[in-house]
C-alpha cells in the first residue's frame, strides 16, 4: 500500500480494499471519497491515473476553499453594512447635522471639567466631580465630543467666582424634554427674532430674563408648530 499527497487537506490513497479499509480506521479526516477499480492489474496505469485524481481533487479543494471564504467574507462585510442604503433625506439631515455641530464648537469657548474646576477654584484632586454635579443637577449643560464633556463658558457667572448663572437652570428647565446638549447649545448660538436678532448666549449674564422668555416662546411655537 502506498499514499500519494498533494495537499495538506487532501491525500489519496493506493491498496487493497482491506489495506484502505485499516488506514481509513486510523484517519482523522471528516469526508472520504472512494474510487474503486475492478480489472487494472498494472500498478504503474493505476499509480499514475491515482496521481492525475489526486491532483484534480487538490484544484478543486483550493478552488472551494477559495470560494468559502470568499462567501464568508461576503457575509461578515454585509452584517456590518446598514440594511439599506442612506435615502436622499437621511443624507440631507445628516449634513445639516454636521454643519449644525461644526458651527456649535466655532462658537465659543468650551471648557473641559478641568478647566472649569481650574477658573472656579475648586479641587484638583478630582477636577471633574464638582462640574459633574452641576450638569446632573441642572444648572449647566455640556456637548459630548469625542468622549469628553465640554461645558460653554457663557453658562458661567464671572461675578461668583466661575459658578453657574442661575438663568441657564431656568432655561434648561424649558428646554428638559425638548433638546439634547447640542440642541441647546445650537439654540444659544442662533440669532434670535424675539431677542431682536441677537444670540442668547451673548444676552444670557446681562438679559437673562429676557433670554428665559426667548427659551418659552421656543418651546411655544414648536408646540403651536
Amino acid at each position: 500500500m502506498s499514499l500519494i499527497e498533494q495537499h495538506a487537506g487532501v491525500s489519496t490513497l493506493i491498496g487493497t480494499p482491506k489495506e484502505v479499509k485499516t488506514r481509513l480506521g486510523k484517519s482523522q479526516a471528516n469526508q472520504v471519497l472512494v474510487v474503486s477499480f475492478d480489472n487494472i492489474s498494472n500498478l504503474r496505469v493505476l499509480s499514475t491515473l491515482t496521481e492525475n485524481i489526486s491532483t484534480v481533487a487538490s484544484t478543486m479543494f483550493e478552488v472551494f476553499k477559495e470560494r468559502q471564504e470568499k462567501q464568508s467574507l461576503e457575509i461578515l462585510v454585509g452584517s456590518m453594512l446598514p440594511k439599506a442604503p442612506a435615502s436622499p433625506h437621511l443624507m440631507k439631515e445628516a449634513a445639516m447635522l454636521l454643519q449644525a455641530r461644526k458651527a456649535v464648537l466655532e462658537s465659543g469657548n468650551w471648557l473641559t471639567a478641568a478647566d472649569v474646576s481650574q477658573l472656579a477654584g475648586l479641587s484638583t484632586t478630582n477636577p471633574s466631580a464638582q462640574p459633574n454635579k452641576w450638569k446632573k443637577s441642572g444648572q449647566i449643560f455640556a456637548i459630548h465630543h469625542n468622549g469628553m464633556d465640554y461645558f460653554p463658558d457663557y453658562g458661567l457667572d464671572r461675578n461668583t467666582q466661575f459658578r453657574p448663572l442661575k438663568a441657564l437652570s431656568e432655561v434648561l428647565k424649558i428646554f428638559a424634554d425638548h433638546k439634547d446638549g447640542w440642541g441647546i447649545a445650537f439654540w444659544f448660538l442662533s440669532v434670535n427674532s424675539f431677542l431682536g436678532g441677537q444670540r442668547p448666549q451673548d444676552m444670557l449674564a446681562k438679559h437673562s430674563e429676557r433670554v428665559i422668555e426667548a427659551a418659552r416662546d421656543e418651546i411655544e411655537g414648536v408646540g403651536h408648530g
